[in-house]
């Protein structure tokens, strides 16, 4: 059952890399770099010599998209530059518009080639029917069965049908008509480890999202894997993130069509979730100074990139067992065709049995080396941003399992150490009142609340707008399984895509708490210099401190349950009542409050920067 869990563990920490060897000792003799490694060190390559890589159309500046109109079948169209699209409408419950939705619009080439950069798909000989879902992109599980059946149960049910055709995306729109200046855009890029996921998840169904909250919300299908990212090295490194050059071109076809839908490709803001939230904090921080993005708000959920719990390693082993297991003859530094001929389902039955994982690889162009310096040295895109965590994010990853064994896997023979961080989680201290309990606080810490706590104090150091939530709310109609409490992911169907209201049993506490959290995102999406409706952080005193489904109370005081009133640099907004797992609103409270132990942490992300980036 360990085992199990471990490879279950391994699946989800975003992107999935080997265990830490060393950093435990790391964190703490490492302060410098020696100065051989610097002059030796990779650099940053300018922007100006890189933006050209990027999907780039000619037409975008000549071609001008025709707003979504009825066809003679009844439901709308949508003229774009490669032709027309038919989609379908759709109404929901207390909803003050209908919506829109073309599901499976071909972004890039149908299929791509096998480990190649994604291509414009060109002109349509006659309209696309964009009424259903496309295949996803071919997804990679664990093996044994029972951790696969487990993953698969929770992320992908029901499961899809599989492509390497995949490259489509879905737009929900209003079907009102838009101002004149067009709709705000939300982008979502799905999690997964970087090894599986689909945009045609029913959770992910933008239309109550569309609908409830008058925004435009796109989702787009990318590769994952060893199809999302090979590390064969035949293929030039600038091209091996494919994954990442798949979410950009979805995010240019954005910029050229969304006006066709009554959006503005002005007003995109990017969102994600775990790897997804990885995905949109790799696209921040390869944005320079002084660059416009095509999109003007991030949203990171459950994750980000400049922090991260484990070192790059290199990605060349699993590109030679993955040839030894084809049986391609010679090296596997000359065997791109070979791996390219073999059949894809054999390519995902060897990566699944054996376990066989593969990674984005630093490219200083979709993925930066050096992220975590560049935003302290404010070199990005100064982009607002949103982020947080989920109070129980670990509790999925522990099952089975105590703290002295995840410790052992983070910080390997560093006894010491291990003795040291478990004094800080005593079991009977408050939240941890057994062994699983203890082990889920200390994976939930460091490998996603201490982090983002780095990131958005780090974003606001340097001036970038920052907001940071803290998800503390479960229902037990909505558990996966027992006691998984405020899990990983747990807020995107109840909450951030509002699809919960398609089960049948809500409660009207999941309904408060769901427009609460959909307005807050919607109010970012909107002007996300205004942020979601609490304190900036790094900037919170004794202002708006509760803001409620539909009414916002301000005074510049908190009553405390006990009658005291408190006051403070309150800059995290907490979803659900605070100290309680059920309930609607936002409560405001210090940041101390969450992450008093995340200085244990940050020197061991620190170290991990060291050895991932030479030149720190």
């Amino acid at each position: 059952m360990r085992k199990s869990i471990r490879r279950l563990r391994r699946l989800f920490c975003f992107p999935a890399h080997r265990h830490i060897t060393m950093i435990a000792l790391l964190s703490f003799t490492v302060l410098f770099v020696s100065d051989i490694a610097k002059a030796h060190s990779p650099r940053l390559q300018p922007y100006s010599s890189w933006k050209n890589e990027w999907p780039h159309h000619p037409e975008a500046t000549q071609y001008k998209p025709s707003v979504a109109c009825g066809y003679p079948g009844g439901g709308p169209t949508a003229t774009i530059d490669a032709g027309v699209v038919l989609g379908t409408t759709t109404s929901l419950p207390a909803a003050t518009a209908t919506v829109n939705k073309f599901l499976g619009i071909p972004f890039a080439k149908s299929p791509p080639e096998r480990f190649s950069p994604p291509e414009s798909p060109g002109k349509f000989n006659e309209p696309i029917n964009a009424t259903s879902w496309s295949p996803a992109c071919i997804q990679q599980f664990v093996y044994p069965k029972v951790s696969q059946e487990f993953v698969e149960y929770v992320f992908n049910n029901p499961a899809p049908a599989e492509s390497e055709d995949c490259l489509y995306l879905n737009v929900y729109a209003p079907s009102t008509p838009a101002p004149a200046d067009g709709r705000s855009v939300m982008f979502w890029i799905y999690g997964g480890s970087l090894q599986f996921g689909n945009a045609g998840q029913h959770a992910y169904d933008g239309s109550w999202f569309a609908s409830y909250e008058d925004v435009i919300v796109v989702t787009a299908n990318y590769r994952t894997n060893v199809f999302g990212f090979p590390s064969s090295p035949e293929i030039p490194i600038t091209q091996r993130n494919l994954g990442f050059l798949d979410q950009r071109f979805a995010l240019d076809w954005v910029q050229r069509n969304i006006a066709a839908f009554g959006g503005s490709p002005e007003k995109v803001t990017i969102f994600g979730e775990s790897a997804g939230a990885f995905s949109v904090d790799a696209l921040l921080t390869s944005y320079p100074a002084g660059s416009k993005p095509p999109f003007r708000g991030a949203i990171c959920e459950s994750g980000q990139y400049s922090y991260r719990a484990n070192p790059f390693t290199s990605q060349l082993p699993s590109w030679e067992k993955l040839s030894q297991a084809l049986g391609c003859p010679g090296s596997y530094s000359s065997d791109l065709a070979c791996v390219r001929a073999a059949n894809a389902t054999t390519i995902k039955n060897i990566i699944d049995e054996q376990i066989i994982e593969f990674n984005p690889e630093p490219d200083n162009v979709t993925l930066v080396s050096d992220p975590a310096q560049r935003r302290l040295n404010g070199d990005i895109a100064h982009i607002p941003v949103l982020g947080g965590t989920n109070a129980q994010e670990g509790r999925v990853f522990t099952v089975g399992t105590n703290a002295s064994t995840i410790l052992q896997e983070f910080l390997p023979n560093q006894t010491a150490l291990q003795d040291y961080i478990l004094a800080a989680y005593p079991i009977g201290s408050p939240g941890i009142a057994n062994s699983w309990d203890q082990a889920a606080q200390i994976f939930t810490d460091y490998i996603f609340q201490c982090a983002c706590a780095a990131w958005a104090n780090a974003t606001a150091s340097v001036g970038i707008p920052a907001w940071r939530y803290y998800f503390n709310a479960s229902f037990y109609n909505e558990q996966a399984y027992p006691q998984l409490g405020v899990y990983h992911s747990s807020e995107i169907e109840l909450l951030v895509f509002g699809t919960y209201y398609t089960n049948g049993n809500s409660t009207t506490q999941e309904y408060a708490l769901s427009n609460t959290m959909m307005g807050a995102w919607a109010r970012f999406a909107k002007n996300p210099m205004g942020g979601p409706g609490w304190n900036q952080v790094g900037t919170g005193t004794a202002s708006d401190v509760l803001v409620g489904a539909y009414i916002e109370e301000a005074g510049g005081q908190y009553m405390a349950p006990n009658g005291s009133i408190l006051t403070g640099a309150w800059d995290l907004g907490v979803l659900g009542q605070r100290g309680d797992v059920m309930g609607g609103g936002v409560t405001v409270i210090e940041q101390y409050e969450v992450d008093y132990r995340c200085g244990l942490w940050l020197p061991i992300y620190a170290a991990i920067q060291a050895l991932s980036d030479p030149s720190v």
